[in-house]
């Protein structure tokens, strides 16, 4: 007799968090913010964890938010509910934004806003180059690897330019079917068990 297959069980070699990987919930997670998102992390290290949630648009957008970026029609992210009041951006511009952190081969986090305001007045930033969020996730030491435990996230690692072009609500969807394992399945789970 074969062995069930639990669905819900992650498997150990998915559950090893690192700055530059994502995080995708599982499909039930009660959770307002994370339900059915992937957070992508740009810090990990003993003290805690920082990232952003990549598929959480917020009807509101950064020219009508923000101060210096007129023009610029791209909506805001929901990075996480630590901190919503404060901006935080990811980029793939580089060290030509004084001050950025570099996450991943071509990922970087943060650096100087003038920067950055000046390079979109002049033209020379692609929307495809650069996300804004409003307030970030994070968690304080033992506390990631404690939901990881409890089976509330799976962990991958998937291409930059997925990173900063996945901005649609069916982003959670798209990335658990290009996953070549039995997460897949997830992606065509009912939003609600009860309504299977």
């Amino acid at each position: 007799m074969q062995p069930e297959l639990d669905l819900f069980a992650i498997l150990p070699e998915d559950k090893i968090p690192d700055k530059g990987k994502i995080l995708i919930s599982e499909p039930f997670l009660p959770d307002t913010f994370f339900n059915r998102s992937i957070v992508y992390l740009t810090d990990h290290t003993d003290k805690g964890s920082v990232g952003f949630i990549l598929n959480k648009k917020l009807d509101l957008r950064i020219c009508d938010a923000i101060e210096g970026f007129e023009g610029w029609e791209e909506t805001l992210n929901m990075g996480g509910p630590v901190a919503p009041d404060t901006l935080h951006y990811l980029h793939n511009l580089g060290k030509i934004v004084p001050k950025s952190v570099q996450v991943d081969k071509n990922i970087f986090w943060g650096g100087e806003i003038d920067v950055i305001r000046e390079l979109i007045k002049m033209g020379k930033i692609k929307k495809s180059q650069i996300r804004f969020f409003l307030g970030y996730s994070g968690w304080s030491a033992g506390q990631l690897e404690r939901e990881l435990k409890e089976n509330s996230w799976v962990i991958a690692s998937v291409k930059s330019d997925i990173i900063m072009d996945n901005r649609g609500d069916d982003t959670w969807k798209r990335i658990l079917r290009s996953l070549k394992n039995k997460y897949r399945v997830w992606a065509d789970f009912p939003d609600s068990p009860e309504m299977n």
